[in-house]
């Protein structure tokens, strides 16, 4: 009868190096990733943060602020106030829930569906930058969506 083996234990990694910090790659990754879609939302009057709002309400338009929270992994603190420049903007706009009034839809302007066309330019933008092939960028993106459940779950 097999007897069942412990989970393995990795080593820790013992080095301080900053080149070799999991950490540091993503991080000095993001600023890249942040500075080439700063340059490609510029033409959509958007921010970074205020394009992911977009892109999901682009997928599914009258969400709760609490459902884009859980979509973009933020608090309706840190959400709010960028919800409410983007309704100033009128991109999107935001009503209280007749049935709980606790609750604030927000929903797509005929503004905000307009600039969907225009966002796909973005996509393509950045696939150009990264110099990556579909496949080397699909492989990487599900590489990093396994280690953000890992991390979240452990967390």
């Amino acid at each position: 009868m097999p007897s069942k083996k412990p989970p393995s234990t990795k080593e820790p990694v013992a080095s301080l190096l900053l080149s070799e910090q999991l950490c540091f790659a993503l991080y000095s990754t993001m600023l890249g990733m942040n500075k080439v879609y700063r340059k490609l939302l510029r033409q959509l009057g958007l921010t970074y943060p205020q394009y992911l709002v977009m892109l999901v309400l682009w997928e599914r338009d009258a969400l709760t602020v609490s459902e884009i929270g859980e979509r973009l992994f933020l608090d309706s603190a840190t959400l709010t106030p960028l919800l409410k420049r983007m309704e100033t903007l009128e991109v999107l706009e935001r009503v209280r829930a007749k049935a709980d009034e606790r609750q604030v839809i927000v929903s797509l302007t005929e503004q905000g569906r307009a600039l969907e066309q225009r966002a796909r330019a973005v996509s393509n933008g950045v696939f150009c930058a990264t110099e990556c092939s579909l496949d080397e960028l699909i492989a990487m993106r599900d590489q990093l969506l396994v280690l953000r459940g890992k991390l979240f779950k452990n967390a």
